[in-house]
This record gives structure tokens, sequence and C-alpha cells, in this order.
């Protein structure tokens, strides 16, 4: 195109433009204007490189206008812009008025659950004592969970039935409980040492109402210079008594574990009725609380501790028993079934 064809189709584009966005009625039409009139395929784009052909006079006359016809586009969608935002947001405001007298509708607050209460709990008790928290895999090696904890193979425990094996290598199974931190915190720490154990361990068990294939496990364990019996005894009493907030009986029931001997069952005094039977008890006048024991030499022996310089014992509780004698929870299955309604109780 001549020069004289330039400027016109520029005066006649720069008039469309405008009378385009004029009619935009909303924020989208002017974004269609602007792409069609002003894109990198739009005429406006195809008429500045047609200058190259004309001579400079006149190609410094029509670039100046193509400038101008350019400002002037972005003004006026600029100013369009303005008032359709105007318009927009006044429309929006009628629309979407709040009534400020309304109560609000707030945000609920969550609970912490009550495993993690109770263990928090059982954790801060123990720590008073002096008692280092340690933490290991959940998934462990036969040696771990049974060959180092004097188990041997025959062993009952050793039954694929009762133990969740993986196919991850041959003789790799979920820890069946915590007492495997004992055998790695031994092997790593020279005595004297205390620790505790939590974390969560896996059986195969049949779920109702007293077991669950996955629970939370404390272990606690003390090496030391001639530790005694009586020592453990006066360990778990006052445990018992921070746990309750009062004194209480205790009484020792043999019992066997293969990582300890003497071992034995250690109840204390119910905390809801002092003795006299209630619910909670079973009307026995006593709680099943945890199972406990001096360390078998063996188990020393395995982590290459001499057993006639160092002793020590060994206790271990579930978790959810725990929490449900103190809550008063007769289903092990309401920990998990995430019902709001038992949930919100605590």
């Amino acid at each position: 195109m001549t020069a004289d064809q330039l400027d016109s189709r520029l005066k006649s584009i720069r008039d469309e433009v405008l009378a385009a966005i004029a009619a935009g009625q909303s924020t989208d039409d002017l974004e269609s204007v602007r792409v069609r009139f002003t894109g990198q395929k739009s005429e406006l784009k195809s008429i500045m490189g047609e200058l190259r052909a004309l001579v400079p006079d006149e190609k410094r006359r029509i670039g100046q206008l193509a400038n101008e016809v350019q400002q002037a586009v972005e003004n006026a969608l600029k100013a369009r812009r303005e008032d359709l935002h105007r318009v927009e947001l006044t429309k929006r405001l009628q629309e979407e008025q709040i009534d400020v007298s309304l109560p609000g509708t707030g945000r609920r607050l969550g609970h912490i659950h009550p495993l993690t209460r109770i263990l928090e709990e059982i954790i801060e008790i123990f720590h008073g004592m002096g008692f280092t928290v340690v933490d290991g895999p959940e998934m462990e090696t036969e040696y771990y969970n049974f060959d180092a904890l004097n188990t041997p193979t025959d062993h009952p425990a050793r039954d694929e039935q009762d133990t969740f094996y993986t196919n991850a290598a041959a003789g790799v199974l979920l820890r069946s409980q915590t007492s495997t931190m004992q055998i790695r915190a031994m092997e790593k720490t020279h005595p004297p040492l205390r620790i505790i154990a939590p974390g969560r361990v896996y059986r195969n068990e049949e779920v109702n109402a007293r077991k669950y294939p996955l629970f939370h496990q404390v272990e606690g364990l003390l090496i030391d210079r001639n530790v005694t019996f009586g020592q453990l005894r006066g360990t778990l009493e006052e445990f018992y008594r921070l746990l309750f907030g009062r004194e209480l009986k205790t009484r020792f029931r043999p019992d066997f574990f293969p990582f300890t001997e003497p071992s034995a069952e250690a109840d204390c005094q119910c905390p809801f009725c002092l003795g006299e039977g209630c619910r909670t008890c079973g009307h026995r006048g006593w709680l099943e609380m945890l199972g406990c024991g001096m360390v078998d030499p063996n188990v020393l022996k395995s982590v290459n501790i001499d057993p006639t310089v160092w002793s020590g014992f060994a206790f271990g509780m579930g978790v959810e028993r725990i929490a449900m004698l103190k809550y008063g929870v007769n289903d092990i299955r309401y920990f998990y079934n995430n019902d709001l309604r038992f949930l919100e109780q605590f």
C-alpha cells in the first residue's frame, strides 16, 4: 500500500477499535478487542511491517501516526477497563451483601487423639524419671524381633500366623514389639542406660473389642550395676501414681517372657473403686497393666554386655490398653474408626 492508503487505513482502524472498546460490556470483551486489533497477527502489526517500503519522510509520517493510533487504543482500553471494573465491583457489592449482624459460622477446632494424649503423658512421666525416648524402624528382621530377645526358632511367637512377614527379603517382618529398640539401643550405647521405646507394632490377631492387628506399645529398659526387682517395683508404682493421680497398691503375678527372668504381670489397684470392685476392673479390684521382669542374661550376652557386671529390668505396656482403662473405653476399635462423636469427648 501507498503512504496515503496506509494513512487512511490507520485512521479507519483507530475509529473501529475505539468504537469496539466503547461497546465492550466486560473485561473479556476488551481482551478480545485487544487481541484482534493489536495482537501479533493483527492488521495494525501488518501495517507496521510495511513501513520498510516507504521513503524516509513518508516512513516517519506514517510511523508517527501508527504510534499515535496504538497509544490511543491503549489509553482507551485502560480507561474502559477501569469503568467496567467499577461497574462490576458495584454489582458484586450489591449482589453479595453480607449481613454483619448474622452470627459467624466459625471453624471447628480439632482434638488431640486420645492415643496421642495418653502416649505423651506416659513419655512425660518416664522422662521425669530420667528415661530417654528412642525410636526405630517398624519393619524389622527376625534377629532383632526374636533372636536377640532370647526367642528360639521353635518358639510359638515365631509362627508366621502370629507375625506379619513381608516380601522385602527373607526374615523381614513388621515388628511385633518395640522391644527391638532395646537391642538396638544396647548395641549403640554402653551401660548404664535407661530408655523407653514408644511406637506402633503389628500382630496377626482377630479384630474384636479387645484386639486389633495394629496397636501401640511403650517398652522400657534400665541397665545398670546391682539393679534389683525392688527398683522395678518402685519405678512402676511411681508410674501408676503419676498416671492416675493417687497412691495405688501394686501386685506382681508370675508370668513368662523369653527376654526376662524372672517375669511378671504387674497389676495396680483399680483407681476408680480403690479395690472395692467396679465395672472398669471387672469387679476384681485390680487392673492388669503391663508385663515386666529382670533382663535375661542371654539378652545381655547377645549385645556383648557382661551379665556378671550389669543387670537390669524391662517392662512393656499397650498404649491402647492404658487409654481404655484410664478413659473407660470398652472397645479398642473406637480409636481407629474416626467417629467424631467419640473423638470429641477428649
